[in-house]
């Protein structure tokens, strides 16, 4: 077996797709983090180590030395779709558990990934607590650089905006990865034979219309999404997804629209074929829902390990 090239972490692991590009360029996981027992489960099945559970019950001397850490740190405290609390709410304040061990280990490089609205979240207080955290020069003193990518700029068809934030020990000169100017096509994540369980009942679409008639008329937005094949791109799939599908209906001439199946909703996200469900549908859409598009980490990654 070939020496790795670096040692890294995994927090808030989700199913693994902030780590996947990390693997390819030789690196090695050396500890992960997942609180959900399904996303567990479906890590596991593919990295063949189950990661342990509640950050905020670990003990720092459990979490080795290692050149990076990664964390898709939980973003419903910051969404712009939730409560919008913050650093009040107790799951924003688990970024703190982030810092902990940085502190304590204190690696070469991080990498987080966040929803774009907690740049703006309490008028932007939230966002600037966190970069005085991180760049404290008595504390943990790390050079900070931040940008918002969108997923359909890395040759993926789907409308997905997130903020990365990478930390570096030493200053760099790093530069986030610029847009790939791949055109994208939905029909390039789809399967050519699908169960017909995916194509929504008639009371399910007869609900989806007349909500969205209610809420033309309200001015509150239009519902679901109506996709053809050969759009550009999707909205964003959500954790949500999994109830009603609404943000990604496909169009089907003649019939109801489907859901994406979990395969099609795994390639929209850039995970490889060779990855594995071993969940319900349900849990399934909910895993892709909160995951990170691998594609762009995958260009992020490529940067960040030069300066490893």
């Amino acid at each position: 077996m070939s020496k790795k090239n670096f040692k890294f972490i995994d927090l808030f692991a989700g199913i693994g797709g902030i780590r996947i590009p990390f693997d390819e360029l030789n690196g090695d996981c050396v500890f992960s983090s997942e609180f959900d027992k399904y996303a567990a489960q479906t890590y596991s099945e593919n990295f063949g180590h189950l990661p342990h559970g509640d950050i905020t019950k670990i003990d720092l001397d459990e979490i080795p030395k290692h050149d990076l850490l990664l964390a898709g740190f939980p973003c419903q405290a910051f969404s712009m779709a939730g409560k919008r609390k913050g650093f009040e709410d107790t799951r924003g304040t688990l970024f703190f558990n982030i810092e902990k061990i940085l502190e304590a280990r204190k690696p070469k490089a991080f990498l987080l990934e966040n929803v774009r609205g907690l740049i703006n979240h309490d008028n932007g207080k939230t966002f600037q607590t966190i970069q005085n955290v991180l760049s404290n020069k008595k504390k943990l003193n790390y050079n900070i650089h931040f940008k918002i990518l969108n997923a359909k700029d890395f040759a993926l068809p789907q409308n997905r905006s997130r903020i990365f934030i990478v930390g570096f020990k030493n200053k760099t000169k790093f530069s986030f990865p610029e847009p790939l100017n791949t055109q994208t096509k939905l029909s390039s994540i789809l399967q050519k034979r699908v169960q017909s369980k995916y194509t929504i009942s008639n009371l399910l679409w007869d609900s989806h219309q007349k909500r969205r008639e209610r809420n033309q008329k309200r001015g509150v937005g239009f519902g679901y999404s109506l996709v053809k094949r050969d759009a550009a791109y999707t909205r964003t799939i959500s954790s949500r997804y999994y109830k009603d599908g609404s943000e990604i209906l496909l169009d089907q001439p003649g019939k109801n629209p489907r859901k994406l199946t979990p395969r099609e909703a795994l390639r929209l996200q850039g995970f490889p074929e060779s990855f594995v469900m071993p969940v319900s549908d349900n849990q399934a859409y909910k895993q892709v829902g909160n995951a990170v598009p691998v594609n762009v980490v995958r260009q992020i990654a490529k940067e960040m390990v030069k300066y490893l």
